[in-house]
């Protein structure tokens, strides 16, 4: 059977001038309990492990490096005009790469330093917008996508434009689709090429990940290939690391046996567990170096405005796949993801084992019987940073941390531009700058910004009982979650 462990939950609270912060609801709990080990490394041989990546499917994972190449935008809001920068930021691709982005966030500041993951539309404001075709469509035939400035000019029927003004133009007219704001470019030519552009898009497909495994947690017993692990990606090829501890056994295969260490889009990975391993866990990488397809969103792990990709040279890219096995009993395999359209984060547990795997969630109990699997939804507020970290024997540490940002403040409160968290308060455009322009002093920073996200959590935890686990949630009374 499986050793003990428990799960945890951290929470801190972050405290900002930004009137999008003021008013949010702090959301906190904490679980000790004892449960089945979770998957992420091979476990039980060794020193203590530790994993504290954030909750990641896949693909390019980069920080911000802060806004580079804009002009000037004005947005006409309750009878005032307030000038804020508007145009391309760059991020730096963990493992190698750049990336340009534009904001599809406008009220919401960024965070300097901010750790941003390649995320599907569903699980960002994206996933709501009907307009969101159309932001790729602006994207695909617009700056830096077109860098011929003089032809872009030509068609679009302004004068001459700068990578400057095509820039500040080209976010206006992505602003006014994500976020339904009333935003102008102070440059003429900009101003014509942001016209130009939102009367002239049409909806297009949301691109499809950079790199993404399909069931990226399995289980079963000891024995037996576990599996399959769909490679989805555009690369032509990626590289496999098997689990890192040799001596176990474990090999990653095909369905065939054959050990894997490079694939392809659509190849099928297993976990080759040989009879009699130890009960315990282990996990692959895959790894890429490919262009990230324009269109694809970037959420930040920590409270910072959303973007979406506008260009992307060679960069680095990865995703993970654990695998849980057992000689017997229940032998779950979890993993968790947001759930924009029903507010909160989505926990599947899976059971390949001999008996049934009970569990217990926001006071509903659920019981997955051998060879089934099912998701339940752990509710959280909108803006809720969530955290919960799984640990077990020898130091190992599993967690899953996010933050729920699923609406822009404009698709809150029906487009009208104002920030109903501020109780009223005057709207706040997030500046692209690094600081406040005009003489109003609301205007939120972006890339200035040096406070750390809230953190709060919603806990989870596997509990053994008997031959089968219970997952709980704590939670206080005041916390409050999204409908």
């Amino acid at each position: 059977m499986f050793s003990a462990y428990s799960a945890t939950v951290s929470s801190s609270t972050e405290t900002t001038n930004s009137p999008r912060r003021r008013g949010i609801a702090r959301l906190a709990a904490s679980v000790v309990a004892s449960g089945l080990v979770m998957a992420g490394v091979l476990v039980g041989a060794g020193g203590a492990v530790a994993d504290e990546a954030p909750q990641h499917q896949g693909g390019a994972a980069a920080v911000l490096d802060g806004l580079k190449t804009y002009d000037r935008a004005v947005l006409h809001a309750d009878g005032r005009n307030r000038e804020l920068p508007a145009g391309l930021f760059e991020m730096t691709v963990d493992g190698g790469g750049k990336l340009k982005t534009y904001c599809i966030d406008f009220h919401n500041p960024t965070q300097n330093q901010a750790k941003y993951l390649e995320t599907p539309w569903d699980q960002t404001s994206l996933g709501g917008n009907k307009n969101a075709g159309k932001i790729r469509w602006i994207l695909e035939h617009s700056y830096p996508q077109v860098d011929d400035l003089a032809a872009l000019a030509k068609q679009a029927g302004t004068g001459p434009l700068t990578e400057k003004t095509a820039a500040a133009g080209t976010q206006v007219a992505i602003w006014r689709y994500s976020d339904n704001v009333d935003v102008d470019a102070t440059d003429g030519q900009a101003e014509k090429l942001a016209d130009w552009l939102e009367h002239n898009a049409v909806d297009q497909a949301e691109p499809k990940p950079s790199l993404a495994l399909d069931s990226a947690a399995v289980s079963g017993k000891s024995g037996e290939r576990l599996g399959p692990v769909t490679v989805r990606t555009n690369a032509g090829q990626v590289s496999v690391t098997p689990p890192a501890d040799a001596a176990s056994g474990v090999k990653v295969t095909d369905k065939s046996g054959k050990p894997v260490t490079a694939a392809a889009n659509g190849a099928e990975l297993y976990f080759d567990v040989p009879a009699g391993t130890a009960d315990g866990s282990a996990s692959l990488t895959v790894q890429a170096t490919t262009s990230v397809p324009v269109g694809r969103a970037f959420a930040g792990v920590t409270k910072s405005q959303t973007m979406i990709l506008a260009g992307s040279s060679e960069s680095t890219v990865s995703a993970t796949a654990t695998a849980t096995w057992a000689k017997q009993g229940a032998i779950p395999a979890v993993s968790a993801k947001k759930n924009c359209a029903k507010g909160g984060v989505d926990v599947t547990a899976s059971n390949k084992g001999d008996e049934a795997f009970t569990f217990e969630l926001a006071g509903v109990k659920h019981t997955i019987e051998a060879g089934k699997s099912e998701t339940v939804t752990v509710p959280v507020a909108e803006d809720q940073a969530y955290d919960f970290t799984i640990t077990g024997p020898g130091g190992f540490s599993k967690t899953f941390k996010g933050v729920l940002d699923c609406k822009t403040s404009g698709s809150a409160t029906g487009g009208s531009g104002t920030d109903t968290q501020t109780g009223g308060d005057k709207p706040a455009p997030a500046t692209t700058g690094g600081g406040s322009t005009g003489s109003t002093g609301d205007l939120a920073e972006t890339g200035g910004s040096s406070a750390t996200p809230v953190i709060a959590g919603v806990a989870i935890a596997l509990v053994v009982v008997g031959g089968g686990a219970v997952f709980f949630l704590r939670k206080r009374k005041t916390q409050s979650s999204a409908q």
